[in-house]
């Protein structure tokens, strides 16, 4: 089991995600990456190798990006179910937007492309579930200019990725999704059944 983090965030903002899946019975791995400095390809290569076994996946924001293209790139590697958290897998108005501002564009780093950009339709065999929130609490809002459902930093749309196996969309902020128990038991329940608790 390989947890990742997103953006910004150090390796410890997901230690609480897999205190969670250790008391569920899962064998939780805590991949750090450098997202703005590393950037993606560095992140993706370190993966990669952590997938060469057997394992499911858990993701917050970027990091959720980061491995659905790992994915996308080695469809062979033995991953059974990917949940992501909040992630913009059609790519982020909001990284768009701070992209136009230099500050923006360098906080960014060398993750800017892939947050603007997203992922292709999933057409490969693990089962990707999607948390989204609605609870739009959060600076992404300023730079994204949201008119639906969003966590404050992603729009529900942005996370609704053609090809995945479930979607679901709790009352969670972007950062909020780090500590919340509903969003703790769906990604469970998911990586368990291959679907959320509670169904679109």
């Amino acid at each position: 089991m390989v947890v990742l983090h997103g953006l910004w965030m150090p390796r410890v903002s997901m230690r609480w995600h897999a205190r969670q899946l250790r008391r569920a019975g899962f064998h939780p791995v805590v991949f750090g990456y450098a997202g703005v400095a590393g950037g993606p390809e560095a992140a993706m290569s370190g993966l990669r190798a952590l997938l060469r076994e057997p394992a499911d996946i858990l993701a917050h924001s970027l990091g959720g990006l980061i491995a659905v293209r790992t994915l996308e790139q080695d469809p062979g590697l033995p991953v059974q179910r990917v949940v992501c958290l909040g992630s913009p897998l059609c790519g982020s108005a909001a990284a768009r937007g701070m992209a136009r501002f230099g500050l923006g564009s360098i906080s960014l780093g060398r993750a800017a492309s892939l947050l603007r950009e997203g992922c292709e339709p999933w057409r490969g065999p693990a089962q990707l579930g999607v948390v989204a929130g609605n609870l739009g609490l959060g600076l992404g809002r300023v730079f994204g200019h949201f008119q639906g459902g969003n966590d404050g930093t992603v729009a529900v749309d942005e996370t609704r990725l053609p090809g995945e196996s479930d979607h679901i969309v709790l009352p969670t902020s972007h950062s909020g999704m780090l500590l919340s128990p509903d969003v703790s038991a769906q990604a469970i329940h998911f990586l368990a059944h291959g679907h959320f608790a509670h169904r679109r």
